[in-house]
């Protein structure tokens, strides 16, 4: 059987500090410990941010850049396109995802390669793969009614993954951290991750 690839994306800026990166690590430990040939390709977002998009910083596969893309660009959107599984450390900052990681999605929304058009329809191409995200969040979101005013992190990414064919998307909620819950909201958030299905 060929050798299945995980990619680990951290977005957070807060380091060690960061409960979405404790949260994301957690979950490639119970995946790989289930899988042990799976390969795991890391790429921190925050460490090695992408730059905000422009024709030039585009990947060469992006039709606006006419091939002469950027190449850290093209490593990203290949990275994405041959993982069989993602793992996606996002905290939300200012009620959104942060700017770093958004910069790498601007990178695998890609018109032939994530996605394409067929009688005016958008059509997902990236649909064979598992994509789990560790979202932390500082207040509680519970009441939908304030989530569809305030929440722009988790349904912005479960529209964007559905967008390019991930019908559905795994999340581990790490929630409350900035009112007195971070403690047992890491806690929570590590067990869940600690019971993902193995495959």
């Amino acid at each position: 059987m060929a050798t299945r690839t995980l990619l680990h994306i951290d977005s957070s800026i807060l380091g060690g500090h960061s409960v979405s990166r404790q949260v994301s690590a957690a979950i490639v430990a119970r995946l790989t410990a289930a899988e042990p040939s799976l390969h795991v390709v890391y790429r921190d977002l925050a460490a090695e941010p992408l730059p905000h998009a422009t024709p030039a910083s585009m990947p060469a596969d992006h039709p606006i850049t006419g091939g002469k893309g950027d190449a850290p660009s093209q490593q990203a959107l290949d990275e994405f396109l041959a993982a069989d599984i993602v793992v996606i450390g996002a905290p939300m900052y200012n009620f959104s995802v942060p700017t770093q990681l958004r910069a790498w999605i601007d990178r695998i929304l890609v018109p032939g390669k994530t996605f394409a058009y067929a009688d005016g329809k958008a059509q997902g191409l990236a649909g064979n793969k598992r994509v789990i995200v560790a979202l932390s969040r500082g207040g509680i979101y519970a009441d939908p009614a304030f989530a569809a005013m305030a929440e722009h992190a988790e349904t912005y990414l479960r529209w964007i993954l559905g967008f390019i064919g991930v019908s559905e998307p795994e999340f581990i909620h790490a929630d409350g951290i900035t009112m007195g819950l971070r403690e047992s909201a890491l806690e929570g958030a590590l067990k869940n991750a600690g019971e993902l299905r193995a495959a």
